[in-house]
């Protein structure tokens, strides 16, 4: 029978080989399993293929696992009170106990029409008479929201959940997005409990554990191991993209590194690129271009003051494009992204 490929470029699907981010996973699982919770909202960000759908499926599946809680998982591009109320009354865990509190939710058309009650207009009253009987029978409810944007509907539904905490209901938060979607949202006037809300950046993978993983899927030596895991620079895209195309080659990373490129290339840089602006570009460009990714030189190309060129750094880093932990220093944090900037700015 012929093996299968445990590598995946799908975005979002559990591959058959990853590699676990640990400290991040183990932080919000504890903190949302502790009673009392010190955290009940926590943002997963990162640069687009870096695994936030990954993560937090991990953790959501985690959580699942556990005694009196329920995990419901909400479409961003739906209303996400009414998804909400209609994926939660209808958990087989807790059905009969909405049935027995003859909640009326036929209005929206969830359940059925209870002759002993109204049914509830009001969808942000729906949920909360849901929770106020998911709190009566000591129960806790973890909600997941993929890829969150500025939306009105998140925005209305980051709203509502304010209040649900404030009523104490055992209701607690997931969110992925890119950092300029969640920015977008933290900065919404009616917003600003949300800058108050942890926030978990996902950087590189660890190169070690890379290699480890490499070596005893292809049967390579640590040199070549090691070598392979520097291709990929802990980008978590990267490590599926070249354990993929190396499968297919039989093992051979370097006759994979063609068809390695045009994945990155296909599947995430064209995107990230889309999405900058003209000067976040031409910054980008002179970084790819300095040999030394000397910061005082970077600026000088452009022809920037320092205070110039800060906002763009601040942002490109936040956004885990560049890295710039080593002081007075500028590097791009994707492999082989020079390349790419180099063939597409004009």
């Amino acid at each position: 029978m012929e093996k299968i490929n445990p590598y995946s470029l799908m975005f979002g699907k559990e591959p058959i080989q990853m590699i676990s981010r640990i400290g991040e996973m183990d932080e919000i699982t504890r903190n949302f399993l502790a009673d009392p919770s010190p955290q009940q909202i926590y943002m997963i960000t990162g640069v687009r293929g870096s695994g936030k759908t990954v993560q937090m499926t991990e953790i959501s599946k985690k959580i699942a696992s556990e005694k009196d809680w329920l995990v419901v998982e909400l479409n961003p591009e739906t209303n996400l009170l009414e998804d909400l109320a209609a994926k939660l009354y209808n958990e087989k865990s807790v059905r009969d106990i909405f049935k027995k509190a003859k909640i009326n939710l036929s209005f929206w058309g969830i359940g059925v029409e209870l002759d002993q009650s109204s049914p509830i207009t009001n969808i942000e009253v729906a949920v909360s008479e849901l929770l106020e009987q998911v709190k009566k029978h000591k129960k806790r409810l973890l909600i997941t929201i993929d890829e969150a944007t500025n939306s009105e509907s998140m925005r209305i539904f980051a709203s509502a959940y304010q209040i649900f905490v404030r009523k104490d209901y055992p209701v607690y938060l997931l969110m992925t997005g890119l950092y300029e979607n969640i920015d977008a949202l933290q900065n919404e006037k009616s917003m600003t409990f949300l800058h108050r809300a942890p926030k978990v950046y996902l950087g590189a993978l660890n190169i070690g554990s890379i290699a480890r993983q490499y070596k005893k899927t292809f049967d390579l030596s640590d040199e070549q191991s090691r070598e392979m895991a520097r291709m990929t620079r802990g980008y978590s895209f990267a490590f599926q993209a070249l354990g993929y195309c190396t499968f297919e080659k039989k093992g051979d990373y370097q006759e994979a590194l063609d068809t390695y490129l045009e994945y990155l290339d296909e599947y995430v840089y064209n995107k990230i690129w889309s999405e900058l602006t003209a000067k976040e570009k031409m910054v980008l460009h002179e970084i790819a271009n300095c040999e030394n990714a000397k910061t005082s030189e970077i600026r000088e190309k452009l022809g920037m003051k320092p205070n110039e060129l800060s906002p763009y750094r601040d942002r490109l880093v936040r956004r885990g494009i560049i890295n710039g932990e080593e002081r007075g220093v500028l590097k791009l944090t994707l492999p082989y992204f020079e390349d790419y900037i180099l063939n597409n700015y004009y």
